[in-house]
């Protein structure tokens, strides 16, 4: 099981990340990753595969806080999907054996009490080490390179046509499309099982079409 790193944490006044309305785009490809593998993922493997699928990048010129970023996204990501998966699967996040299980472990309380600690390190923002602004260009920047990896039409689908694909009025709120759009895009996500690689772009672009309403 991973530590949480032993870096110096940037004061919370002089950082406000964790608020932030993105979300790591890389859940989808490692969910892709995790599905079509039985065998366990060491998270370096994780991290270089990504990157030759062009869904990850340098980000930061030295070398141990690049490493630290990526491990951090990676994490970030894993403990996101591993809520998603509740309660019919089980993302272990063990450092040296990543993987998706089907059964739901019998001591499955005592590993979410032990993790506990470790999971909301990685789920807080401010942890990451950097501003709010390049938190945003970042994850901006991999949504980016995710949406041409996945084939979705650069133009940006219009509001009303956006809800009507989260099946949600004008009225929806912010936490209610952010919640429809994981809702929906785990059901799609091609590497499921009844999933449907078309549905799961039309979801994705009309979650692209949402952000922008949620950040303006």
């Amino acid at each position: 099981m991973l530590l949480p790193p032993l870096v110096p944490l940037i004061d919370n006044k002089t950082t406000e990340v964790s608020a932030h309305k993105g979300d790591n785009p890389l859940i989808w490809p490692l969910l892709s990753l995790l599905q079509k593998s039985v065998q366990g993922w060491k998270v370096h493997h994780l991290a270089s595969e990504l990157q030759s699928q062009g869904l990850m990048h340098n980000l930061d010129p030295a070398p141990e806080k690049d490493l630290f970023k990526r491990n951090f996204l990676l994490m970030n990501a894993l403990f996101e999907l591993q809520d998603m998966l509740l309660p019919n699967q089980w993302v272990q996040t063990q450092a040296m054996d990543i993987r998706i299980l089907r059964l739901i472990p019998s001591d499955i309380d005592l590993i979410q009490h032990q993790e506990a600690g470790l999971k909301s390190y990685y789920l807080d923002w401010g942890n990451y080490d950097t501003s709010t602004n390049v938190v945003r260009e970042m994850l901006e920047s991999f949504w980016t390179s995710y949406k041409d990896y996945i084939g979705i039409n650069g133009r940006v689908m219009h509001l009303t046509q956006a809800l009507r694909v989260f099946e949600l009025d004008a009225s929806a709120s912010d936490r209610d499309i952010r919640r429809q759009w994981r809702k929906l895009a785990l059901k799609w996500h091609p590497d499921r099982q009844g999933g449907d690689a078309a549905r799961f772009r039309e979801v994705c672009e009309a979650w692209q079409a949402l952000r922008v309403r949620e950040s303006a």
